[in-house]
């Protein structure tokens, strides 16, 4: 610098340096090969290259790169017409014309989109109509990246919260809707489903099914894009489905890409025609006035179309549990046992299941930092062994804290979606016990997040089945080791006790039974599982086990949940094996063996009645919950297994008797 300006300020120099000058970075750093602010954007993003080698495409095989380039073309045009057939109406002879992409992007480049190998369609029919003169962009298989793009762009109550994850509103409904779900019955569902009393399965009829079906893909046919995520049930090769589901949402996308399995780029090269569909339509409502619509949701269930339709519900766990349903009727016919259960596995390859209704405890005592998770939920027992049918948690999010779900805390990341709940807004930090929208508050991610899972999620053979119950009238044993008709017994029970609020805040226990501790998603009779799950286990020399999690010394209100730390400690003496060899004792009424000595249990606590100060009482809460688990399994009586009753009566012998 030399010589001073106006204002006593230096002048600054700009002649040029001279060689021996050192020179500012910014000087010789290359200029950007651009003209335009939009010019430089496009260079930002680079195009995937294709993910699967095309055969015979090397050096020397005599094929080009325009062949390759041809080929990757073809894949295309074929999975959009894949698409394409997905979303035809049953009005017209062809689908909708799709286009990959954006169509905010696509109207950059030109105002109208092009047909070429990225587009199909064929020529219309008669009954043209304006969805069929439009383009449908396809947004297909899109990362956890650009999915979080479309939700904050363009969907009302999307933000980012402090820890990365993304959070939605499920609209109005914040939890499933069962009384609203329908099973087409047809003449092969009629004979093979549980209908009736106690069933979940609510009947509708093929014409009503198409009704709902064509509602669905009007809507989404006119819209300017859907979302399509082709992905895998069940992580056992042999025995694996291909999803396809078609929403209009990035929420619901996302949750998708996290619940289910996710192929790799060259599974989803030739992915083809998939085994099932799912209509996501949730922001649209059902026309009540048709047949066995009762309400303007509708969640539809066509088993020989393989299809399923969602109306009037944003709540995302529907898509989930409809596909749960699913693998309840698929599998079975395999000879493949599907469970609403969690798994882990030892270091020493040693499986174990645990059943259990919400509250049991299920989730806390299958995620062990000592052994390997296989899956929290959902899971099939084949010859194969045990297989995770998903490839992501949903978990509660509920009062939420690190200190007790470490696991589960961290992987609320980028990638997670959380539903439905409240954070500051300015710091974006998760409220976990504001129950402000919901008390169903959950967190949808890849199964990948847990740091002990195993990948892929596959096991041996169990050797354990737990079944978890938290008694709240204080009279079951804390474990108990079970025959298998008593396995059976109990897994058509899946019994725990809810505590419910009365009058002038008095709180009553209450008995929940649920079948197989899944009633909701099940097709078939329950019996029909318990003696897949008996046969199995008795083939592979797996053990039952009841263990209480709930009080002891008395009922809720006078007696005291049993600790936790117990609770661990009978765990780890199944897994080690060292319980199969105690000494046991049976107890009335339930005819329960429970063993005189668990390592790290006061023995005092193990017989419930030694618990009991009370004795009368205690007797006659035991006769109370007898008598609940009798009436309860009433609506089981009368089904018959096999060619004769035995094995009912056999089932039925092995509950409580008095």
């Amino acid at each position: 610098m030399s010589g001073t300006g106006r204002g006593g300020l230096a002048k600054i120099d700009t002649r040029t340096k001279r060689d021996d000058e050192e020179m500012c970075q910014d000087d010789i750093a290359t200029p950007v090969k651009a003209q335009t602010i939009d010019e430089l954007h496009s260079l930002q993003i680079k195009k995937s290259a294709p993910s699967t080698p095309i055969q015979g495409g090397t050096a020397g095989s005599g094929r080009s790169s325009f062949d390759s380039v041809v080929d990757q073309d073809q894949r295309n045009k074929q999975q959009l017409q894949s698409i394409s057939a997905s979303l035809a109406s049953l009005t017209r002879e062809t689908g909708p014309k799709v286009v990959k992409g954006d169509p905010a992007s696509t109207r950059k480049a030109a105002d109208t989109p092009k047909l070429s190998s990225q587009s199909h369609h064929a020529t219309p029919a008669l009954n043209i109509s304006d969805s069929s003169l439009k383009f449908t962009h396809i947004l297909y298989n899109l990362s956890p990246a650009e999915l979080y793009e479309q939700a904050i762009k363009y969907e009302k109550g999307s933000f980012i919260t402090s820890s990365g994850a993304l959070a939605t509103l499920s609209g109005a409904k914040t939890g499933r809707s069962p009384r609203d779900k329908r099973v087409v019955k047809d003449d092969s569902t009629a004979k093979e489903l549980w209908w009736g009393k106690g069933s979940p399965n609510i009947e509708m009829d093929e014409q009503t099914f198409l009704v709902n079906r064509e509602r669905a893909v009007d809507y989404l046919c006119s819209l300017d894009k859907v979302f399509v995520n082709d992905q895998y049930l069940n992580w056992d090769p042999n025995h694996r489905i291909k999803v396809r589901i078609v929403s209009a949402r990035a929420y619901h996308s996302l949750f998708m890409h996290n619940m289910c399995i996710r192929p790799t780029p060259e599974e989803l090269e030739d992915f083809g025609t998939p085994d099932f569909t799912i209509y996501n339509s949730g922001q649209f409502p059902c026309n009540r006035y048709t047949h066995y619509m009762t309400s303007s949701t509708s969640i539809d269930i066509n088993l020989a179309r393989r299809e399923m339709v969602i109306l009037g519900t944003q709540y995302a766990g529907e898509m989930k549990k409809g596909l749960f349903s699913l693998m309840h009727y698929l599998m079975p016919k395999r000879q493949i046992l599907s469970l609403h259960s969690g798994c882990n596995m030892g270091k020493d390859g040693d499986v174990a299941l645990f059943f259990g209704l919400s509250g049991t405890g299920k989730t806390t005592l299958s995620t062990d930092h000592n052994r390997y998770l296989i899956g929290d939920d959902e899971h099939c027992w084949s010859e194969n062994g045990v297989s995770n049918i998903e490839g992501g948690c949903y978990a509660k999010c509920i009062d939420l804290v690190r200190e007790k779900e470490p696991d589960i805390w961290n992987a609320i990341k980028f990638g997670t979606v959380v539903e439905n709940v409240v954070f500051d807004e300015h710091t974006r930090e998760v409220d976990y016990s504001d129950r402000s929208v919901s008390e169903n508050t959950r967190a949808a991610y890849p199964i990948e997040y847990i740091p002990n899972a195993k990948i892929p999620c596959v096991g041996p053979h169990p050797k354990n089945v737990i079944l978890l119950a938290c008694d709240a009238f204080g009279v079951l044993p804390p474990v108990s080791k079970l025959s298998l008709a008593q396995t059976m017994y109990h897994f058509i029970s899946g019994y725990t006790a809810l505590v419910a609020g009365t009058e002038d805040g008095i709180k009553e226990p209450q008995a929940t039974f649920s079948a197989c501790f899944g009633a909701a998603f099940i097709m078939l009779h329950p019996t029909k599982y318990a003696a897949m799950l008996a046969e199995k286990m008795k083939k592979h020399g797996a053990t039952g086990w009841l263990v209480n999690t709930g009080w002891s010394g008395g009922r809720y209100g006078s007696g005291s949940r049993i600790k936790l730390a117990y609770t661990r400690k009978i765990i780890d003496a199944i897994h080690s094996g060292s319980l199969l060899n105690a000494n046991y004792s049976t107890t009335e009424v339930f005819g329960l063996e429970i063993p005189t000595a668990v390592e790290g249990v006061p023995s005092e606590i193990l017989d419930p009645m030694n618990t009991w100060s009370d004795k009368k009482a205690y007797n006659d809460n035991l006769l109370n919950l007898g008598g609940l688990f009798k009436k309860n399994f009433e609506v089981f009586l009368n089904h018959k297994i096999g060619t004769d009753h035995k094995l009912a009566e056999e089932i039925l012998a092995a509950g409580p008797s008095f």
